[in-house]
């Protein structure tokens, strides 16, 4: 008996996130590809969960998510939204933003729905799409500031067209789209009566006069629209999954029915240490965003110090660098080339395209110690002398 693979999983091939990894480990390369921090988390955070486990919060929490979660989230997007939101029908705890995305699209996408994809994208939002039987369609932003032209989302637009995906701040790319943008994207989605689903993980890594915004709260928005957010890129644990969905209930609703028979729950002692983190508000979120703004400064002046050209990211905490200059077209064969020869590790951003597209440019993440950034520049000087 030869046992085979369920058909959807066709084109479903190991991520780039594994490839560079592996790459990065056999090489001993410093590993400024992967989007997760090379730092501890807080220790308050830490300490409330070695609290909570040893409180005996170890068995499952309700399906939905904590209610004192959910009543923190409902705080925190309220202090920032100028909205209410119910935390007890509109919030829905998952195990990470991934498994909110999965979630959505299998609760709200039926097979030969159409679902608008812009790129660069998040390596999961197709196979998400394609595996609930729906249609990606693809709308390329344009480098080097990664503007949306809005005539090619209408045109893009058809009878089966049913959501948009939206990714703010934006990765990889560092976008944060304006509060103009957004409110074009969401005067096509009213008159097409479309839904959006925004990934608003990176929400509080906003920098210099940038400003987020969630199109849920924009007019006309909230009944069409479902929030993704995240606690591990907040408090840099990334490794906890502890995110959430935010939707009118009658999206809601449909999200649970999914969520109940992927994960039902998720950790109980995490959920009850992140409802201590969202409590820290705003004090712990400016030290947060002092703290990679410097990092952010610094790895944008290594990679110009070793002949790359980069436009500081908007929000997020990865960085654009163009590599042309240094006579490569190729992403994929340089990050090759810089892990194998120079020791550092970096994502090639044709993987975030439906097509390969070469945008002659690659992906760095400054989630890192100022050591581990410093350690980079020493190798990255090298790449003058070797391209």
């Amino acid at each position: 008996m030869h046992p085979k693979s369920a058909n959807r999983l066709a084109g479903f091939g190991t991520s780039i996130f594994s490839e560079i990894s592996a790459l990065a480990a056999r090489y001993q390369a410093i590993n400024l590809g992967q989007g997760f921090p090379d730092f501890a988390g807080p220790a308050f955070l830490k300490d409330a969960a070695c609290s909570a486990i040893n409180a005996d919060l170890n068995q499952y929490a309700p399906s939905t998510g904590l209610p004192t979660l959910r009543a923190a989230i409902a705080r925190t997007w309220e202090r920032h939204s100028k909205a209410s939101v119910d935390p007890d029908a509109e919030i829905t705890v998952t195990s990470g933003a991934t498994e909110a995305m999965f979630a959505i699209i299998m609760a709200l996408i039926n097979p030969g729905d159409e679902v608008l994809i812009f790129e660069p994208f998040y390596d999961s939002y197709p196979p998400n799409v394609l595996m609930a039987g729906g249609i990606p369609r693809y709308i390329r932003l344009h480098e080097p500031r990664w503007d949306v032209d809005f005539a090619q989302v209408r045109a893009a637009i058809t009878p089966q067209t049913k959501a948009i995906i939206l990714n703010t701040p934006h990765n990889p790319t560092g976008k944060v789209w304006s509060r103009a943008e957004l409110s074009q994207l969401a005067t096509i989605a009213i008159e097409h009566d479309l839904l959006v689903i925004s990934d608003e993980v990176y929400d509080r890594l906003v920098f210099e006069d940038y400003q987020h915004c969630s199109i849920a709260t924009l007019p006309g928005m909230w009944d069409r629209t479902i929030t993704i957010s995240s606690t591990g890129k907040t408090f840099s644990v990334t490794g906890w999954k502890i995110g959430y969905a935010i939707a009118p209930n009658s999206l809601t609703e449909a999200i649970r029915r999914v969520h109940q028979f992927v994960t039902f729950a998720s950790a109980t002692p995490l959920q009850a240490a992140a409802v201590v983190g969202l409590n820290a508000g705003e004090p712990y979120e400016r030290q947060l965003l002092q703290f990679y703004n410097a990092r952010r400064e610094q790895l944008v002046k290594v990679l110009r110090d070793a002949g790359l050209y980069v436009l500081p990211p908007q929000g997020t905490y990865f960085v654009m660098a163009d590599i042309r200059d240094l006579g490569w077209e190729n992403d994929a064969e340089f990050c090759r080339y810089l892990i194998s020869e120079i020791g550092v590790a970096a994502i090639p951003p044709s993987a975030f395209y439906h097509d390969g597209y070469q945008s002659g440019m690659v992906r760095f993440c400054f989630a890192k110690k100022p050591e581990t950034i410093a350690a980079a520049a020493e190798k990255l000087k090298q790449l003058g002398s070797r391209s």
